[in-house]
Formats: C-alpha cells, sequence, structure tokens
C-alpha cells in the first residue's frame, strides 16, 4: 500500500522544525530514523500533512556522559551508535539492551529518542528508560522541559509531547553508588516484538540496593513500570530470598494478555524468570568480584 499525500520539509535548526510544527496545527510527524514511522505511513496508520525530516540537523547526533556522570543521547543518536559505544560501562542495563534492539537493518538507522516517541507497548528502550529514571527533553515554542519517562509514554503509541514540540534529548542520571543492572528479552526469532521483555536497574551501596528500578515490555498494552514492586529490594542485599520476592512482585504487575505468543500464565512466568535471573547474575558477579 502507498502512503497518502503529504508535504516534506527538511529544516536545518532545531527552531525550524518547531516553526513548522507550530504551524501544522497537529498534522505534521517529524522523521528521524523513520524505521516506525515509514511502515506506518505505508498501511496508512498514520496520514499526516506533512513530514518533518530532522536528519539535516547534525547537532542532535551525539550521546556523551556530562563531568557529573549524567548520560545524553540527541535525537539523531542510531540505535548502533549506542550498541557499539564505548562509554556505557555505568549503565549496563542499556549497554545489554542495545543489540537485542529490532535487527541489524533497522538498527543502523532507527533512532533512540524516535523509538521512545514511537512508544510501542513492546519496545526495548522505554523499558530500560523507566527502570533507570530516564527522561526526555521536549523543545517547544516556550522552550524546553524534561518529562520522565515513567510520564512520557502515555499508552500505545501515544507520547507526552505536543503538536509543536519536538523531542530533542534523551538524560539518563548517574547512579548514587555502583550501577549494576541487566535487561532479558524472549523473542520468536531475531529482529521480532518481545514476547517478554524486562529491564532492572539497580544503585548499590556496598552490598546494600538504595535504588532499585524495573519495567516490562510485551506484557501489556503500555510498558509497564514495576519500580514499585521492584523497590521491595530497597535496603537488603541480593540473596535467594530478596530476590525471590522482588521476581514475584514484578510478575504480580505484568498485564499479560494470551495471544498467538504464548498465554498470559506463561508470560508472568517469563517475568518471573528473567527477574531472578538477572538479579542472580548480578549477585554472582558481584560475590566473584569481592
Amino acid at each position: 500500500m502507498y502512503p497518502s499525500r503529504f508535504s516534506y520539509d527538511a529544516p536545518n535548526s532545531v527552531e525550524e522544525v518547531i516553526a513548522i510544527l507550530d504551524q501544522s496545527g497537529g498534522e505534521a510527524k517529524v522523521m528521524a530514523g523513520g524505521q516506525s514511522l515509514i511502515p506506518m505511513l505505508k498501511l496508512r496508520f498514520a496520514s499526516p500533512a506533512r513530514v518533518v525530516d530532522i536528519n539535516g540537523i547534525p547537532e542532535l547526533e551525539y550521546h556523551r556522559i556530562d563531568p557529573d556522570g549524567t548520560l545524553r543521547i540527541g535525537a539523531l543518536c542510531r540505535h548502533e551508535d549506542l550498541e557499539f559505544s564505548t562509554i556505557l560501562g555505568n549503565f549496563p542495563t542499556l549497554a545489554q539492551a542495545a543489540s537485542l534492539v529490532a535487527d541489524p537493518i533497522v538498527r543502523t538507522r532507527g533512532t533512540f529518542v524516535g523509538s521512545l516517541c514511537h512508544a510501542d507497548p513492546q519496545g526495548d528502550w522505554s523499558a530500560t528508560m523507566i527502570a533507570l529514571g530516564g527522561k526526555i527533553v521536549a523543545q517547544g515554542p516556550k522552550g524546553r522541559r524534561e518529562i520522565e519517562v515513567r510520564d512520557f509514554v502515555l499508552g500505545p503509541f501515544v507520547n507526552a509531547l505536543a503538536f509543536n514540540e519536538v523531542a530533542v534529548e534523551a538524560i539518563v542520571p548517574p547512579a548514587k553508588g555502583k550501577a549494576l543492572g541487566g535487561y532479558l528479552k524472549l523473542e520468536r526469532r531475531v529482529g521480532d516484538f518481545a514476547t517478554a521483555s524486562v529491564a532492572v536497574a539497580l544503585d548499590v551501596d556496598g552490598d546494600t540496593v538504595t535504588r532499585a528500578g524495573c519495567a516490562l515490555a510485551g506484557v501489556g498494552g503500555r510498558t509497564i513500570d514495576a519500580n514499585d514492586p521492584i523497590s521491595v529490594l530497597v535496603g537488603k542485599s541480593l540473596n535467594s530470598e530478596s530476590i525471590k520476592q522482588a521476581a514475584e512482585a514484578v510478575a504480580a504487575a505484568a498485564e499479560p494478555r494470551t495471544d498467538h505468543r504464548g498465554s498470559s500464565s506463561y508470560k508472568r512466568h517469563i517475568v518471573e524468570t528473567f527477574v531472578t535471573r538477572i538479579l542472580s547474575n548480578i549477585a554472582n558477579s558481584e560475590q566473584k568480584a569481592a
């Protein structure tokens, strides 16, 4: 199927993007990597009057760590950039997810921020960012504002951007203590959407968990924020009892439905298994390092 007719804009600055969006009255879509937008246009799930291509704004193509340890990811940072990045040592949750996003072809063009904006319930990056307490920086006619990713993803394919705002950056705060974490994903084949996936991010001081974050993809009509359930780990060390308690609490927060990928009970079991595996791997690695 061919897309509906649309006008095409290729601005050279963020300010120009915002002006075009503001004039559109909500009838424009921003394109970065296009790996989500183009299929939606071809299937006519989206029929914008204008497509605004931001690839002509090279200053948005970066990922870097500030002196205070904050990770900043620009709107044109590709999945592949993060997959082969050498600076994600303090962000193991992101590092483990990077090679599991879609397939190698998509990762060469698709963007981190664009994936967050797409708000797919089976998307990998939304889960990692919610677990990490990450934020999106939105810029519009009134300037910039920061939005917690847990508040940015409103539902399936719906985000919190106003029609005249563009997401210019993602922010991941530094860990308070040692950063530990992991990401596991069950997919039927390479590049498939998640049947179930789990992102876990911990801050630890010695052997005590000081912050615990978790989010789930593929087991609900939205990315599941499981930060509250996994907070049972805070103030504790990782052992068989605390790991079991956390895994059961997170699994209870999942909202899976039976479909061609599996039964709801099977998907909930996968969530519990993945949480157990991630936390057990962390505990074992820390014991070996001690």
